[in-house]
């Protein structure tokens, strides 16, 4: 039959068979043979095919008339017949054996599609969460008409024979000791020793914990501001934690209070301060350092602060003060020269590790609760006009150096 139905795509056609383009393709898009050319080809064979059954039976005839001399001719007529009757095989579109196709490597499969090109329209329609949220801007507060002034300076040594020098750093002496008896005080080790194996050794609190920092470093400060704060982490709580921190890391067991002892009421924090420090030693009696860490409040005058600091490895910091009492009879405080040879090699090891970090000790007619043990000593980290970035700074340095000093006391 040369004919097919209607609409029915030829014998040995793939799926993929456009009339329209007058082309078919195989299911890898690679250009076969063009149509028009095809049905050319189909209907020669036709006519050919044809014309070969119109002549079968004359031939056979002959051949059976001459059967007697024709056997030859007749096998020969026979192939011949045969020949005829099918078409060549080279000329034959066999039907494609149904079979699964290769899969494709994977990174193949998706193009075989030919889908779009991916859309980033979503990178715009991302949520303010899936975006990382901009830094808030810093907002300067409006500077108030009675504003007072800050100045900022650093402090090395004065002059005058109340100076003294140590090995890294210096003492202000405000006593009636001479210089010879001090330096040979503080020549020697610290009466205590440390153990090192975990138990509290080291007590850090705050007889004033509600003094507190700038938030920005300006060149004034509004009087109205009290540079008090209740908030832990804004006072001298935040100094005192990162002071703890680096003597844990040092391997120095720590006890940090954050008690306020000024708060509700300033007066009697010291004798608040002092019940707080002899309940820690019945607790713990292992302790043998005690930290009261302080905040000073510099003024030139009335509407003048001036903020201790220093750079140290290009950080801004609050230069730290120690503060050791001395006992001239009124303060029942016999080992006042104890804790001044411990406030003198942290000095020294703070000035060699980080120059400029301390202004000179005060040693001077007070006691402060110094004598509840031989190493208590008041720490002064900056001042009120100092940021509190400057005093956590301050902060990190001296509980680096403190572990220092009191690991060279290990037994």
């Amino acid at each position: 039959m040369l004919g097919r139905p209607r609409g029915q795509r030829p014998r040995g056609l793939p799926a993929y068979f456009s009339e329209r383009q007058h082309r078919y393709t195989s299911d890898r898009g690679r250009e076969r043979v063009p149509v028009q050319a095809w049905k050319k080809d189909r209907l020669v064979e036709g006519l050919r095919l044809t014309a070969g059954a119109a002549c079968l039976p004359a031939i056979c005839l002959a051949a059976y008339l001459s059967l007697p001399l024709l056997g030859p001719a007749l096998e020969q007529a026979a192939l011949l017949s045969a020949v005829l009757s099918f078409p060549a095989e080279e000329d034959t579109l066999p039907e494609p054996e149904e079979q699964e196709a290769p899969s494709a490597p994977a990174e193949l499969e998706d193009a075989e599609v030919m889908a779009p090109p991916p859309s980033y329209d979503y990178l715009e329609k991302l949520t303010p969460v899936e975006k990382e949220a901009p830094a808030a801007p810093i907002e300067v507060p409006v500077k108030p008409e009675n504003a007072g002034s800050i100045q900022r300076r650093t402090y090395t040594t004065g002059n005058g024979s109340a100076y003294i020098p140590l090995e890294a750093g210096y003492i202000k002496n405000c006593t009636t000791l001479d210089t010879a008896s001090i330096l040979e005080a503080v020549a020697q080790r610290p009466a205590f020793a440390i153990q090192g194996d975990g138990t509290p050794e080291v007590l850090i609190m705050h007889t004033h914990a509600t003094e507190s920092y700038q938030a920005m470093a300006l060149d004034w400060y509004d009087k109205a501001d009290s540079a008090r704060t209740t908030d832990l982490t804004k006072n001298t709580c935040a100094v005192g934690e990162v002071i703890a921190r680096q003597l844990e890391a040092g391997g120095i067991g720590v006890l940090h209070d954050t008690t306020l002892h000024d708060y509700p009421s300033y007066t009697g924090a010291y004798e608040r301060s002092a019940a707080t420090v002899k309940a820690y030693l019945e607790k713990y009696p292992s302790i043998k350092v005690v930290l009261d860490v302080h905040r000073d409040a510099i003024q030139t005058d009335s509407s003048t602060m001036v903020a201790p600091v220093t750079s140290i490895g290009g950080k801004s910091c609050a230069q730290v003060m120690i503060i050791s009492g001395c006992d001239d009879g009124r303060f029942n405080m016999p080992n006042y020269m104890e804790n001044l040879k411990f406030s003198a090699a942290l000095q020294a090891q703070i000035e060699t590790d980080y120059p400029t970090l301390t202004r000179p000790i005060l040693f001077d007619y007070r006691k402060y609760n110094q004598d509840l043990t031989t190493g208590s000593i008041l720490l002064e980290v900056g001042g009120h006009a100092n940021t509190l970035e400057e005093a956590l700074n301050c902060g990190e340095f001296v509980g680096k150096s403190l572990a220092k000093v009191l690991l060279a006391l290990k037994e």
